[in-house]
């Protein structure tokens, strides 16, 4: 018989569910990692012949850097207008469900935004080309008669309006669900005593939402732009289905001249391309592909200086 000498802490006990449970989550992390390097893997193998082709024999005859950068600069170009509409919806949105709706609308409110998440992007896209782009038009139009000094108006607008304004706005509202749930779960953690103790001293609702919520809730803000940045990167038929692609880089939000993305650009090409054409495609995802790991990687790291922050609850 032995006996546990005084002060040494005891020893736990190895039960089976245990070893089993932290086999399963061991096992699941190498699994997403062997995934995630099987698809990098794939891509570059099926890119590797575009990658050493000659430029003449790119798609466009100019090489494939000249073939792809138009289709990035569209495809980040696009995103940032996107995030730019979305981002204070989404925090606006957020605030009033956790801080000012009643419980019951809250609840409704935050229901309503969850379900656009579930809208097919096919929806999206169609309610951009027959809905949105033609009322669209006397906006783009009136910009493009009173801010033509600017770059992003400078043209004259479209009259169907599938442009990049549009698709701006229809990639904004297909961002918004997954921004705002991460908004409004950050601002429900907010210490509840640095809330009343910003309300003891005489703040009003909103200096209190100023001086401990959004204070509180910055890292989780920016990481839910990231993640909405990585949804925004990748979407594909809404794009395809909206856009009006041209081709080269350009500024202009209202005219034809639009860069197409890399997505819409798959999708639209894919079917009937064949030989290296197919290649320099996957070369083009391949690229997308490392963009959106970055973009989800930096807000991973976002999400985890969060723990940084230590407060009473």
């Amino acid at each position: 018989m032995t006996t546990q000498t005084a002060g040494s802490p005891p020893k736990a006990v190895s039960r089976p569910g245990d070893r089993i449970f932290a086999g399963a989550s061991i096992g699941s992390g190498i699994l997403i990692l062997a995934s995630l390097a099987g698809v990098a893997g794939f891509l570059l193998w099926q890119a590797w012949p575009a990658l050493v082709a000659p430029a003449e024999q790119i798609t466009g005859g100019k090489g494939l850097v000249a073939y792809i950068a138009p289709l990035l600069f569209g495809t980040v170009y696009s995103a940032f207008w996107a995030l730019l509409i979305a981002t204070p919806l989404a925090i606006g949105i957020a605030l009033f469900i956790t801080h000012y709706a009643p419980r019951k609308l809250a609840q409704a409110l935050g229901y309503l935004v969850d379900l656009l998440a579930a809208v097919p992007s096919l929806i999206f896209g169609l309610w951009g080309v027959y809905v949105l782009a033609p009322a669209a038009y006397p906006v783009t139009a009136w910009l493009a008669d009173n801010l033509g000094f600017l770059p992003f108006f400078s043209s004259d607008a479209s009259v169907t309006g599938r442009t990049m304004f549009t698709v701006a706005i229809v990639l904004g509202v297909m961002i918004l669900p997954i921004m705002t749930a991460v908004n409004r779960e950050v601002f429900l953690q907010t210490p509840r005593l640095h809330e009343e103790a910003s309300l003891a001293l005489g703040a009003t609702r909103w200096e209190m939402i100023q001086m401990s919520v959004l204070p509180f809730g910055k890292s989780g803000i920016v990481s839910g732009m990231m993640l909405g940045l990585g949804r925004a990167l990748g979407e594909t038929m809404a794009v395809a289905i909206i856009l009006s692609m041209s081709g080269g880089i350009s500024l202009d939000l209202v005219s034809n001249s639009n860069p197409g993305t890399i997505a819409g650009n798959i999708a639209l090409q894919f079917p009937e391309t064949s030989g290296l054409g197919t290649n320099v495609l996957i070369a083009s995802g391949l690229v997308l592909f490392a963009v959106t790991l970055a973009v989800n990687m930096i807000a991973r790291w976002i999400v985890s200086r969060r723990s940084e922050f230590s407060g009473a609850n």
